[in-house]
């Protein structure tokens, strides 16, 4: 599986949270760890997907910061709307297969 954490990815993460070269290793662990933990929780999405995006820029920002702990509950709605999405996308795939 390739790496969904490019180095444009890490870029836009760096300047978001407005931080400097130097901890690109931390940064690329903590981004993927948040990508790996939210397709687990919501599903595959693509990291082009703003929503999920989002979510994992955010998810990365509380574990940098070391409060981990209050993302699940600060962005329940957001995780369960991405959860909501791919069910809704599944019925509507298995319907247009069933439609034929």
């Amino acid at each position: 599986m390739a790496d969904v954490i490019t180095p444009a990815i890490l870029k836009e993460f760096k300047d978001r949270m407005h931080l400097d070269d130097g901890e690109d290793e931390n940064l690329l662990r903590i981004l993927r760890a948040s990508n790996e933990d939210l397709v687990k929780i919501c599903g595959e999405h693509d990291i082009v997907n703003e929503r999920f995006k989002e979510l994992v820029f955010e998810r990365s920002r509380y574990a940098y910061n070391d409060a981990l702990e209050y993302f699940y509950t600060n962005f329940l709605t957001q995780i369960n709307n991405l959860n909501l999405d791919k069910v809704l996308e599944a019925i509507v795939i298995e319907g247009d297969s069933n439609a034929g």
